[in-house]
């Protein structure tokens, strides 16, 4: 697990300990699965999606940007990189 993984595991873990949740009223909180919920809470490697990432540190309080994430998202404006082939 790397350090940020387990940062994240252990602070989601606390979170719902120090609040007396279940992971399915965590996943509720941050409109996430519980599946998404229990891998990043487990010993998995793996960074949560920017979505997720955001997610999380809205609930942490933590500050926008401070979870890394596994790759970028795009958004309802802009094409994934290789759809630039595929016209009309």
């Amino acid at each position: 697990m790397s350090e940020e993984s387990e940062r994240l595991a252990k602070a989601l873990i606390e979170f719902r300990e120090a609040e007396g949740i279940s992971v399915r009223e965590l996943a509720h909180r941050t409109r996430l699965s519980r599946a998404t919920i229990m891998f990043h809470e487990s010993d998995r490697e793996g960074p949560p999606t920017p979505f997720a990432a955001r997610r999380f540190e809205e609930v942490l309080g933590w500050a926008p940007g401070s979870i890394p994430t596994a790759s970028r998202e795009t958004t309802d404006l802009e094409l994934p990189p290789d759809s630039s082939a595929v016209t009309g």
